[in-house]
This record gives C-alpha cells, sequence and structure tokens, in this order.
C-alpha cells in the first residue's frame, strides 16, 4: 500500500494553513497569517482571526493543490484541527474540513493541534525514536511531553502555570515598546544585548518548587520582575538599555525551558528531545538546547523554523501517521475543543 496522501487544515490561532503531504514527503505548505490585523491591539483578537480565517481558506486551499499537482479527489483522508486553540478560530477551518470531506466522500480527521507541532518533525527527519520527550513552546502553549506513541500514547509531564512562554515575549516587548509579535523582535535585539547585565528570576527553579512543579514552567514572575526594573529605571530618569534587557529576559526564558526539559530525559532516561511550537524558531532556546543535549548525550530534533509555526504540514503528516496505523475516522458532526488535552490525539 502507498503511503496516504493527506489534506491537512489548521486554523488555532491567527494563521491559516494548508499542506499536503504523502507519508512523510511534504507536497505543499501553504500559510496565509493575519498577525498585521493584530500589531496595533498588540495581541491576537479573536474575531478579527476568526473573519481573516474564513477569507484566506479557499485561496490558501487552491494554492497547495496547485503546489502539490494535485487534484482534491486523489486525497486519502481530510486532517484538520479540532482544538486547542481559539474557539471561533478553530470552526471555521473544521467547518472547512467537515465539507470537503462531505461533499468529496473521504475521511475526515479531527486532530490535536499540540501533537500536530510533534508529528511535523516527521517531514524533517523521519519516524519517531519511541519513545521521546517534547518540548512544545508556542504564544499559547509551554509543555513537556512524553511521547510512547504519536498516535495515541502522549503524556504532559509538565506546562505552564501562567503565562505561555510566548505570551510572555509579546507582554515584555510591549513594555520595551517593541513591535508585535515580541518573540521575534526580542531574539534580534537580544543579539546586541549582555545576557548577564541583569539577573531576572528563572521561576519555578527553587528547591520547593522542584519537589511538587519540577517539570512545570511560570513566567509571570519573570514579567513582573521585567516591568519593576524598567519601571524604576524610568522613574530615576536613566534610560532604559533595551537591548540588554531583551537579552537578560531571553536568557531567563531560555535558561528555564532549556534545563528542566534535560532533566526531564534524563529523569525518564528518554535520549531523544524534539523541541516544537512557533518559540522553537528562536535562535538562543535552539543553540542552547543543542548545547545541553550534547553534554548529556541526549539526541535533539529540530524542525526547521518554517514548519514551527502553525501551519497546515503539520495536521496533514499526523493525520498520514493516524491513517497509517487503521484508527477509525472521526465523525461529521464533532465539534471544536478549545481546551483539547494533549493525551486526546484523535478527537
Amino acid at each position: 500500500m502507498s503511503a496516504p496522501l493527506v489534506l491537512g487544515i489548521e486554523s488555532s490561532c491567527d494563521e491559516t494553513g494548508v499542506g499536503i503531504v504523502r507519508g512523510h514527503e511534504l507536497l505543499a505548505n501553504e500559510v496565509a497569517s493575519s498577525v498585521e490585523q493584530h500589531v496595533r491591539y498588540g495581541g491576537v483578537v479573536p474575531e478579527i482571526a476568526s473573519r481573516a480565517h474564513l477569507e484566506a481558506m479557499r485561496p490558501a486551499l487552491e494554492r497547495a493543490l496547485a503546489t502539490a499537482d494535485v487534484d482534491l479527489t486523489e486525497v486519502d483522508g481530510i486532517a484538520v484541527t479540532a482544538g486547542p486553540g481559539l474557539m471561533g478560530a478553530l470552526v471555521v477551518g473544521l467547518a472547512s474540513a467537515k465539507a470537503l470531506a462531505a461533499s468529496l466522500n473521504k475521511p475526515l480527521y479531527g486532530l490535536n493541534h499540540l501533537v500536530g507541532h510533534v508529528a511535523v518533525d516527521l517531514l524533517d527527519h523521519g519516524p519517531l525514536p519511541q519513545p521521546c520527550a517534547a518540548l512544545l513552546v508556542s504564544g499559547g502553549h509551554t509543555s513537556l511531553l512524553l511521547v510512547n506513541d504519536i498516535t495515541g500514547d502522549i503524556t504532559e509531564l509538565g506546562s505552564t502555570i501562567d503565562d505561555a512562554a510566548g505570551e510572555a515575549y509579546d507582554k515584555v516587548a510591549r513594555l520595551l515598546g517593541l513591535a508585535y509579535p515580541g518573540g521575534p523582535v526580542i531574539d534580534k535585539a537580544a543579539a546586541d544585548g549582555n545576557p548577564k547585565a541583569i539577573a531576572f528570576p528563572r521561576g519555578l527553579t527553587a528547591q520547593k518548587d522542584l519537589v511538587k512543579r519540577r517539570f512545570d514552567y511560570s513566567f509571570s514572575g519573570l514579567k513582573t520582575s521585567v516591568s519593576r526594573w524598567v519601571e524604576t529605571r524610568r522613574r530615576d530618569g536613566e534610560d532604559v538599555p533595551i537591548n540588554d534587557v531583551a537579552a537578560s529576559f531571553q536568557e531567563a526564558v531560555c535558561d528555564v525551558l532549556t534545563a528542566k526539559a534535560v532533566d526531564a530525559c534524563e529523569h525518564l532516561g528518554v535520549s531523544d528531545l524534539l523541541i516544537g511550537g512557533g518559540v522553537a524558531a528562536n535562535s538562543r532556546l535552539r543553540s542552547l538546547l543543542e548545547e545541553r543535549t550534547a553534554a548529556r548525550g541526549i539526541t535533539l530534533r529540530r524542525p526547521r523554523p518554517g514548519l514551527c509555526t502553525d501551519n497546515g504540514a503539520m495536521m496533514a503528516v499526523l493525520g498520514a501517521e493516524v491513517i497509517e496505523r487503521g484508527l477509525r475516522p472521526s465523525s461529521l458532526d464533532i465539534g471544536a475543543n478549545s481546551g483539547l488535552p494533549v493525551s486526546t490525539v484523535l478527537v
């Protein structure tokens, strides 16, 4: 049996993604972002994102089909994000996938957005070792996972108890007067700063925290510390060294993210660690993780930056895995679930 040809649709936040894969071969990955429509608000506005998905879905689908040089009638299944994410945005993608599945008489697979970020690495590096650990870092999620089976045996080891890492980047960027989204601009500013200039705190790393929250994250306190430091400088009439603040903040985030991920691997005896999500494209996070995993003999799997952000290809390749395992398709009456737990791969 040849590898399944799968169409994937992703619309959990502000990016409309349509991807096409044949097994682990990427044929097309079209992404339309509405980020420019959210810039003046300093964050994603759900209603604006939903309307943007409505406008972008068909053009993105047509571009993907043209790039892959396939006809809709040829696909073996349609995979779509069913959650987690913004409810209105999820509904647009799910409704689009249902319409295609019903009209073409193709099986529908409602899948987990977070698991898609793990599965996308299959397109770059092939089958995942079993088990492996995964660090997912994005604007809405920061999680450590144990992946025994990408299609149905995933355990969340820890997650953020407040702000996600990407959310903290956005808030600190706004505090410093930098553009939205904050991740890329802080990463760029940090390149010209001193990461040791300011000793910002590392959340949930005290001995008492490691007893109960060993693999959990917290960035709210760090964000508050940056805010107070900057406010004190401004109150005293001193200039704020933006590059140094950015570098010191970023170092604090990446230090905790990488230290806990490596600790999880060693604690569980897992020799492979995968990183995914939009913040996985951050240059300091990638370099520090590479340094620390190499020192511990852990193999690091990093999808190319273009596959780290939300996209349809990640849902398509997860769908291909589900089809290969012979799992049942989803019902056409499934609903979107904004709080879908990572342990639920197929809805």
